[in-house]
């Protein structure tokens, strides 16, 4: 499988990725792994809308996205991974999947969070968990849309 770019967006799919990423990527797949919204159909239906005609969607809990990575079920597609969040992500490196790259576009504020970019905010749990990715050799960047340059997310933190 081709996955060409692991992005983190509080939002999963929206203008940023459903224009902009997957017309520069020439994505045919958007893979959205999230264990509540693969959960909700109301959920699932607004990322159905939101998803570029022309590009496949899945919306799936993380132990399911890994198993149909690993079961070759999207070998011949350009795919594009959207998740909420590190955590997620953490999880699934930690089924065996094999991400080189992740970039934070976009995590919203919250009460507990720090800004470390306009569109990344952080809290102590999202620091230690990009530290745990980092430590597994993985690239971390930040980067909001193709054109903006990226930047290495580990020195911001």
């Amino acid at each position: 499988m081709a996955i060409l770019n692991v992005r983190i967006d509080g939002r999963l799919i929206h203008g940023q990725v459903a224009n902009l990423w997957t017309s520069y990527l020439d994505i045919s797949r958007i893979m959205v792994i999230d264990d509540a919204a693969s959960q909700s159909d109301i959920d699932k239906a607004g990322l159905r809308l939101a998803c570029p005609a022309g590009v496949k969607l899945s919306v799936l809990p993380v132990e399911r996205a890994a198993e149909n990575i690993f079961a070759g079920r999207y070998d011949s597609q350009r795919v594009l991974i959207v998740a909420k969040d590190p955590q997620t992500l953490l999880r699934v490196v930690e089924c065996g999947v094999p991400l080189t790259e992740i970039n934070a576009g976009n995590m919203p504020k919250r009460e507990d969070t720090r800004s470390i970019r306009k569109t990344v905010h952080v809290n102590e749990n999202d620091v230690a968990t990009f530290k745990a990715l980092a430590e597994k050799g993985i690239s971390l960047t930040a980067q909001l849309v193709p054109n903006e340059e990226k930047v290495n997310l580990v020195e911001l933190l």
